[in-house]
C-alpha cells in the first residue's frame, strides 16, 4: 500500500508530521451539518513505546496503521486526553486499547466515571514530569480551564514533542488555512488564539496579565517548533510552511489579542 493511501483513511487522514509523530485528522460536525474537524496523534517515545494524544474513532486504515506500528497495540502504553471538553470518542478508543493507561482531565473523570482512569490527571504536573523525557506540557494561565459556559472551549493541556519539534494544541491555538484559491489571491494563512478568549479570561484582577505572561513564555520556550497540529482547523507542517516561522506566528497571534487583554485589564484590573 502506498504511503498516500495511509494519509487518506476511510474517515480521517493520517499525516506524517515528522519521524515518530503522526496526526490523525477527523470529522466533528456541529448540529450534524458543519464539520469543524478534530484530531488525535500517535507519538513514539524515546523508550520505543507509543502514546495516543486524545481520543478519536479512527477509520479502518488508521487502525491498521496503529496496529502495525505498535505491535497490535502492545507498545501503546497510554492514551492521554488533553482537552476537558473532548469526551465523545474516549470510550470507543479505550475499548480498542484496554491495556493502555487511560489519562484524562478532571472533567473526563467526572463525565465518564465508569472508565478505569489513571489517578494522575492530564493537567497534573506529576503526569507532565512522568513524560518529561519526550514532552513539555503547559496549561494556559489566566483563563478557566473548564468554563462554566459549555460553549467556551478555549483551554486545554498543550503538548510539545521535542524530538519532532511539534506543538499539539486543542482549541487554545488554532491554525487557519484558507482554500487554495484564496491563497493564490495572496490571503495566506494564520495562527491565532481561539476566538473565545474574551469569555475564557477569569473575571479577576491580573487574569489578562497572567495570560499574557503565559503566552510570552510559550513563545520563548516553544518558539523553535517547526510543526503545529491544531484541532478543528488544520496542521501546519514545516514541509508546507511558506510563511513566517511558528515563533513569529505566535507573536503575531498574541499581538492580535492585545486589545482583548487591555479591555479586560481596564474592567477588572
Amino acid at each position: 500500500m502506498s504511503s498516500r493511501a495511509w494519509e487518506i483513511g476511510v474517515s480521517n487522514d493520517i499525516i506524517t508530521v515528522a519521524d515518530g509523530f503522526w496526526n490523525f485528522r477527523g470529522s466533528h460536525r456541529i448540529a450534524g451539518v458543519i464539520d469543524v474537524g478534530t484530531q488525535s496523534a500517535l507519538v513514539r517515545l524515546s523508550t520505543e513505546n507509543y502514546v495516543l494524544l486524545d481520543s478519536y474513532t479512527l477509520g479502518h486504515a488508521a487502525r491498521r496503521f496503529v496496529a502495525e506500528i505498535t505491535d497490535g497495540g502492545e507498545r501503546l502504553e497510554a492514551i492521554i486526553n488533553l482537552h476537558p471538553f473532548h469526551t465523545i470518542h474516549v470510550r470507543a478508543v479505550h475499548a480498542w486499547y484496554p491495556q493502555a493507561a487511560l489519562y484524562g482531565t478532571e472533567r473526563h473523570h467526572r463525565k465518564l466515571p465508569d472508565l478505569p482512569w489513571a489517578r494522575t490527571q492530564s493537567e497534573d504536573p506529576a503526569l507532565h514530569e512522568q513524560y518529561a523525557g519526550d514532552f513539555d506540557f503547559t496549561v494556559p494561565r489566566g483563563v478557566d480551564f473548564v468554563s462554566a459556559d459549555d460553549n467556551v472551549h478555549f483551554a486545554s493541556v498543550m503538548a510539545y514533542h521535542r524530538a519532532s519539534k511539534t506543538i499539539y494544541s486543542d482549541d487554545t491555538v488554532n491554525y487557519l488555512r484558507l482554500p487554495q484559491l484564496a491563497r493564490w489571491a495572496g490571503l495566506g494563512d494564520s495562527v491565532g488564539f481561539h476566538p473565545t478568549l474574551s469569555r475564557a479570561l477569569q473575571r479577576r484582577a491580573g487574569a489578562a496579565r497572567d495570560f499574557r505572561d503565559w503566552a510570552e513564555e510559550l513563545i520563548k520556550n516553544w518558539g523553535g517548533a517547526e510543526n503545529l497540529c491544531a484541532a478543528h482547523t488544520a496542521a501546519l507542517l514545516k514541509s508546507e510552511n511558506q510563511g513566517d516561522s511558528i515563533r513569529k506566528r505566535l507573536k503575531n497571534a498574541l499581538r492580535r489579542v492585545e486589545s482583548t487583554l487591555a479591555s479586560h485589564q481596564r474592567k477588572h484590573g
